[in-house]
Formats: structure tokens, sequence, C-alpha cells
């Protein structure tokens, strides 16, 4: 059952981590073997293609950190992850021992807290609060050198809500339509090369490849 939800205040938005955070602690494993290399391998191409190793890159969401992770070590690529579920990280650790991986809250990042060469972040940005996305695009631009690689993964169409059966557990999403998501991304300080609509199995994603503009 899907339950719409109005903008997030204090108090709802803490809750709603709290469904992300603890619906991933318990759906972890099952998420984990859910996960397909060949349904994002075509967009990592890409990424590739404007981020050549050996590279830092900064996955935000990084979950078990498989398959995007172990697709970047296995390119050459030095990965730092954040996951807000312990649980997740504890996979990434042991899946990907060649990366660097802790719990944090994306929204606890801190403009300019890092210097990395390239950001992805997959399936994440669109379980915060949508009234926050313009502030975390723009601290990502604060995390990328001019000229570094963003892939990013948010929702397709406008819609705020939870989900009560999302790998067996309860989920919340919120999200902008693809335009908004876009004019978001560049008012950040990104050249968008790449978007579109990936519907697959039932979902609809909209995927941005984008340069971050030289000062």
């Amino acid at each position: 059952m899907v339950k719409d939800v109005s903008e997030p205040g204090d108090m709802e938005q803490t809750r709603s981590i709290e469904v992300v955070r603890s619906g991933y602690e318990r759906a972890a494993v099952r998420y984990a073997a859910a996960r397909d290399l060949f349904k994002n391998e075509p967009h990592l191409e890409r990424f590739i293609g404007l981020c050549s190793p050996p590279p830092r890159v900064l996955d935000v969401g990084c979950g078990s950190a498989v398959p995007v992770d172990r697709y970047l070590v296995d390119h050459g690529y030095r990965v730092t992850g954040f996951d807000v579920s312990p649980r997740q990280i504890e996979l990434a650790k042991a899946q990907v021992p060649e990366g660097y991986f802790e719990a944090r809250n994306m929204l606890d990042l801190q403009a300019g807290e890092f210097n990395v060469d390239g950001l992805v972040s997959f399936y994440a940005v669109f379980h915060t609060p949508r009234k926050n996305h313009s502030q975390l695009l723009r601290r990502f631009a604060s995390f990328v050198r001019p000229d570094g690689a963003l892939l990013i993964t948010m929702g397709a169409h406008r819609w705020e809500g939870t989900e009560s059966d999302f790998h067996g557990v309860e989920m919340y999403w919120s999200h902008f339509d693809a335009d908004t998501n876009r004019q978001l991304v560049e008012a950040a300080g990104f050249d968008i090369k790449f978007a579109e609509i990936d519907e697959r199995d039932g979902e609809a994603h909209q995927v941005i490849l984008a340069v971050r503009k030289s000062a």
C-alpha cells in the first residue's frame, strides 16, 4: 500500500529518515540480493567516460557497495561510501574491502568536506525530503572538483509518501518531477551531459550524468 504525505516539517523529516534507516537495516540483505549490475552498467560506463581512473569517487547512499562500488573499484577507482544504514555499511565493508565505508546520514555531510573527482548516488537522494534536494545538490557540487563528474538517480514524477511493502519493510520517498530535477542540478553548478527516464521492473527513475562547471 502506498500512502501520500504532505511536505514534512522537522518532526516528520526526522521520522522519514528513521523510516529509511530502519527499513534498510531490516531489508539490507534482501535488497542487496535484488541489485543487478546490468541495470546500472550502461550509466557507469558513461560515468567512466567522463571520469577516467584512478580518481577518487564518493558514493552517497552506497548501500551494500554492490554492484556500483564493486564495479568502480574493479575499474581502478578509489571509493569512499556513506549510507544511513549501519547494516548496509557492514555488507559494504565485507564485499568491497578495498573501499572506505561509513554509516552517515547524507544530510549531515558538510559543504567542502571532501575533494573528489567524481560522485555517484544511486537510488538515495529521493529517500530524503525533497525540500532538502537543492541544498544537497549544492553540497555535492562542493565535493567535486571543477570538470569532475556527477552520476545520480532521482525520481521521475513529483511525489512524496511511504510504501508499506518495499522488500518487506516500510520505505519513504520524496521527489520532484524530471524537469525540476534538471533545474536543481544545473542550479547547483553542473552541466548536464545525459538525462533519461529509466523504466525497468515497474519503476521509473531519472538518471542524470553531469559535469561540475569550471570556476
